[in-house]
């Protein structure tokens, strides 16, 4: 990722360009194609995570709620729901990055990663409007999402579809809104933490003291998930507290790298090539051994 390269995250509960639509992997990352023209793709870390959650999912969740069902009907819910969810984070990122096109803003495309999926920024938005619109895309087509899930698993349910059936539909439309619920936590990078960030920089005009108010905040809540996520631990939840963990200490990170990325970025701003390079390099013969110059 360059300095330029901002990621917006949309943690799920539990970012050299190519041309897409064809199936390839480059540095980790598979390409799945395109979409409105973005680049959608999957990083090698998530498929980890999808494979964890189907588990989960299908020994867990839906055992739980729907008893009495066979073990690959199970896991065929378990499966059915994660795929359902991948296309669940696609379409939030899409919406943040159809409204950062509309902004102005250049896109990279769309990734998914360890714990959910990150729209690729070339540049940051302008303005503390921007950035609002932008973060808040999220959240809304993720309402909007679980509302049309709720919706078909009512209708399903009317019709008498199988429980399979209707049990994956009302776990993608929960899941839809745990999905918004939890971005709009004021924590950065989370939406909910670029909208809080969009308000300090609006009320003060200063983008770093922003980001970095922002930040604290969302290493503050990380913390809290992994306290929370510890004591599910030694109360027996293993699952869930192994996920509050996980996304816990991804938030920490994610917040701090966040923050230092600006200061990188505003510390090149601006700045010419020569300040950084040797315009007059030492060189070597191409004749002589590699060990003559590394031992002298």
């Amino acid at each position: 990722m360059t300095e330029r390269e901002r990621p917006h995250v949309s943690p799920g509960p539990s970012r050299s360009r190519a041309p897409g639509g064809a199936l390839g992997v480059f540095g980790g990352r598979l390409r799945l194609g395109t979409i409105l023209g973005f680049e959608v793709g999957v990083d090698a870390s998530w498929i980890l995570i999808a494979v964890l959650l189907s588990w989960s999912l299908a020994a867990g969740f839906f055992p739980a709620r729907f008893p009495d069902l066979a073990v690959p009907t199970y896991w065929a819910m378990g499966i059915a729901g994660t795929l359902g969810l991948f296309l669940s984070v696609v379409l939030h990122e899409l919406s943040h990055s159809l409204i950062a096109r509309r902004h102005g803003v250049e896109m990279r495309g769309i990734t998914l990663f360890l714990f959910g999926g990150v729209a690729q920024m070339g540049s940051e938005p302008q303005t503390p409007k921007a950035e609002f619109r932008i973060a808040i895309a999220g959240p809304i087509a993720s309402v909007i999402i679980g509302g049309l899930f709720f919706l078909l698993s009512l209708g399903s349910a009317a019709a008498s579809a199988p429980t399979p059936v209707t049990g994956v539909l009302t776990y993608l439309g929960l899941i839809n809104m745990v999905l918004a619920i939890f971005n709009l936590v004021p924590a950065f990078p989370l939406d909910g933490g670029r909208v809080f960030r969009a308000v300090l920089w609006h009320m003060k005009g200063d983008l770093r003291w922003a980001t970095r108010i922002a930040s604290q905040v969302g290493s503050g809540f990380g913390m809290v998930l992994i306290v929370l996520g510890a004591m599910s631990l030694f109360s027996g939840n293993l699952i869930a507290g192994m996920w509050w963990i996980l996304i816990g200490m991804f938030l920490r990170g994610a917040a701090r790298k966040s923050y230092q990325q600006l200061m990188v970025r505003r510390a090149l701003e601006g700045e010419p090539v020569s300040r950084f390079m040797c315009a007059d390099p030492t060189t070597v013969s191409p004749d002589i051994s590699l060990s003559s110059p590394v031992e002298d």
